[in-house]
């Protein structure tokens, strides 16, 4: 399913669910064969990532005597969301539904969850604990709507053996958009089966992050959270940086188009066909192990000019569900807590890669650990605390996100065709406004 035609399908219902809700008796708990309150927790992680995450639900259950916490895996997150979609607010809710970034906007809008803050209100609990710069993606006007879970940002990669082979140095990989320029033509070869400087995927995430890095908004209203957006703003300065600098290093023939698929550019980077690329963060682990050479990681570059404003967190978080038994509500509550605590966050950091909620977590020994071997990983942290709180930082706000990203690759890929930077942003801001209050 398209993922332009499932939100808009989405948005439409939000309508619905909102004008559908009626006053009625609180549902009773489900219970578990030993009398604990059964709590279902919809997700969206699979392979590796599924393991570690019965892992913590495991670790959670065996705990505590009170509640169960079931894991039912629906699918990607579209998949996860449309299914949420059929029952939300209905007792047939999940507990705890795992949603991906994008959908936050939607989520609220549902009017069909319990936003988090309400138990951190009634229990005065001090959310200081937990890392500020991936909370404040989940809140709006100071309320905590869900509770972060698998969180990441981009990182630059870079192959420290090719570094070294081009006259580079290894430990300095390069931080400004000059410093990256120069780079990719030092790594450049000029041979049919040769090496490019760098690529990105065709993903609007990764044009996301680096207007933000430069103090960018995406739309206006404080990307909105000040008030509901009106205008895409991405196609200003900051966007035109960023679209600059791929079709200046494309045209150098520093850049290679590697598409929109996650393995071919991993692939092309672990074969040794680029130098340089952007990943995830959560990806590092993974890319270090299936590299024959050593693996660097760096901040995102900005400009030469700009300010670094910093990182966007993306990945997804734990929305608790409405129209369910408060007995199972309270449940749910206690596994977000459990899941946050540095004991579990440094497991969970361990086993995927993803950040810890609760920056404590990088103290525990099994994490220090971690860094010795993969020292890759502690990048990601540094740059996410040293990224600035701001509403470029925090992400934007729309409902309409999917739509949006999409019309961002088109004008990306329209880049490679000899489109001019101006002209293929404002195709895809303009695309982007006539979506928003949709």
């Amino acid at each position: 399913m398209k993922k332009k035609a499932l939100f808009a399908g989405l948005a439409s219902s939000v309508l619905l669910l909102g004008a559908c809700g009626s006053e009625e008796a609180e549902p009773a708990a489900s219970a578990t064969e030993d009398g604990k309150t059964e709590v279902v927790f919809w997700h969206a992680m699979s392979g590796d990532l599924e393991t570690a995450l019965n892992n913590q639900v495991d670790a959670f259950n065996e705990s505590q005597e009170e509640y169960e916490v079931k894991p039912v895996f629906q699918g990607t997150y579209e998949e996860a969301l449309t299914k949420f979609n059929a029952v939300a607010g209905s007792p047939d809710a999940p507990a705890i539904m795992q949603t991906f970034e994008v959908g936050t906007k939607y989520m609220i809008d549902s009017n069909k969850i319990t936003p988090v803050q309400e138990f951190i209100d009634k229990e005065d609990f001090d959310t200081s604990v937990w890392e500020e710069n991936i909370l404040s993606y989940y809140q709006v006007d100071g309320k905590q709507y869900s509770m972060p879970f698998n969180s990441s940002t981009p990182v630059l990669i870079y192959n420290k053996d090719a570094f070294e082979q081009a006259g580079l140095d290894p430990e300095k990989a390069p931080r400004t958009y000059d410093e990256l320029k120069q780079a990719a033509k030092a790594l450049t070869t000029d041979t049919t089966d040769g090496q490019t400087g760098f690529t990105m995927l065709n993903y609007g995430w990764f044009f996301e992050q680096l207007v933000a890095a430069q103090g960018g908004l995406y739309v206006d209203n404080d990307n909105g959270r000040s008030g509901a957006p009106t205008k895409a703003v991405f196609d200003g300065a900051e966007g035109q940086n960023a679209f600059n600098l791929i079709k200046e290093m494309y045209d150098d023939k520093t850049f290679m188009n590697v598409g929109q698929n996650w393995d071919d550019m991993r692939a092309a980077f672990q074969s040794g066909k680029v130098a340089m690329y952007l990943d995830s963060s959560a990806g590092i682990r993974t890319v270090a192990d299936n590299a024959d050479f050593e693996v660097g990681a760096s901040y995102l570059p900005v400009p030469n000019e700009a300010e670094r404003e910093g990182v966007i967190i993306g990945g997804a978080s734990l929305w608790m569900g409405d129209g369910i038994a408060d007995e199972t509500k309270q449940g749910a509550w206690e596994f977000m807590k459990y899941a946050a605590s540095k004991e579990a966050q440094a497991k969970w950091h361990v086993e995927t890669g993803y950040f810890a909620i609760n920056p404590e977590a990088y103290d525990e020994p099994i994490v220090k650990e971690m860094w010795a071997e993969y020292p890759q990983l502690k990048v990601t942290v540094d740059q996410l605390s040293e990224t600035t709180a701001s509403p470029a930082t925090q992400g934007a706000l729309i409902s309409t996100f999917p739509q949006s990203r999409q019309s961002v690759v088109n004008a990306m890929e329209s880049l490679y065709q000899g489109v001019s930077v101006e002209e293929a942003l404002k195709r895809a801001a303009d695309e982007t406004t006539s979506t928003l209050g949709q």
